[in-house]
């Protein structure tokens, strides 16, 4: 996966922590809040109106309690294009989801990205990460604030995580019905328009705005494509983002631009999502640096 951008910005925001090395080795390679569980959620159903029935989507999915989900995100700049694949689910009642992603040939880094996100926090586990030289310990998980990560981790990890693609539709700007389509042999509507990160995150609120807000000041294009599929419901069955980063620090240079395409599809709603938060001896502590003479 290209960087995000690698050289100077991610390495200076998180240098002094383990998680920095991880971060570096996912992106040369190639986040989330939630809405309880309702009652009425049998009640939802999909607004005839475009704009509404997307807008609306993230809220309705969240009353469903938890989701399954499979994640495919696509990297492509002038020089690389690289895909990774995951998946995992989210529990919107515990706020608290886990990803699995298969880190593709000729990465930076080795063997898989397990990552455990809640509003605000992401914990990162991966053997083949190096932290300034020294190997982070097998098993060990790494935890980042995602206000770290100029992303804020909707895509440095391999991974766009439910909670946040669903909240991004929370700042829908346009939205057009495409037309029904069969998908999995269910019914579902296609929409397509654009959204606006920053007005996601305002309406989105909490620690699980934070992800959406640093993406907001860190993408290029700031009216962010996308496409979804719901079910009569109003809930969301799949759902395309399209990314545009800087992949030179400051640069605006269309060659250095960094395009990335996030797929999530969602599944077995209500079905229960197993994920934990590491803590304790599961988390890796750097060792202090040595003053200097």
């Amino acid at each position: 996966m290209t960087a995000v951008p690698t050289t100077a910005a991610p390495a200076r925001a998180v240098r002094a922590a383990a998680a920095a090395a991880l971060l570096v080795a996912a992106l040369t390679a190639c986040g989330g809040g939630g809405t309880p569980r309702s009652q009425d959620a049998a009640a939802d159903q999909l607004s005839a109106d475009p704009v509404t029935a997307v807008r609306d989507a993230a809220d309705i999915t969240g009353r469903t309690g938890s989701v399954h989900a499979a994640t495919e995100l696509t990297t492509e700049s002038s020089a690389k294009k690289a895909s990774f694949t995951g998946t995992g689910g989210y529990d919107y009642v515990k706020r608290i989801g886990r990803l699995d992603v298969d880190v593709p040939p000729g990465a930076a880094t080795t063997g898989k990205i397990a990552e455990v996100v809640m509003p605000g926090i992401v914990y990162l586990q991966n053997s083949g990460a190096q932290n300034s030289g020294t190997k982070i310990p097998d098993g060990k998980w790494v935890k980042l604030d995602v206000r770290q990560l100029p992303d804020g981790n909707l895509v440095s990890s391999g991974a766009t995580d439910p909670a946040s693609a669903t909240g991004a539709l929370r700042g829908v700007l346009k939205a057009e019905l495409v037309g029904p389509e069969t998908v999995g042999g269910e019914e579902l509507k296609h929409y397509r328009g654009t959204l606006d990160l920053a007005k996601a995150a305002e309406a989105t609120g909490g620690r699980g705005a934070d992800g959406l807000r640093m993406a907001a000041q860190t993408f290029v294009v700031k009216e962010v494509p996308y496409e979804v599929w719901l079910d009569g419901q109003g809930r969301v069955h799949k759902l395309v983002e399209n990314f545009t980063f800087a992949g030179v620090a400051g640069s605006k240079d269309p060659k250095d631009q960094v395009k990335v395409v996030s797929t999530v599809s969602l599944t077995e709603f209500g079905k229960p999502v197993e994920a934990a938060e590491p803590t304790g001896d599961q988390l890796y502590s750097p060792p202090p640096a040595t003053p200097a003479k």
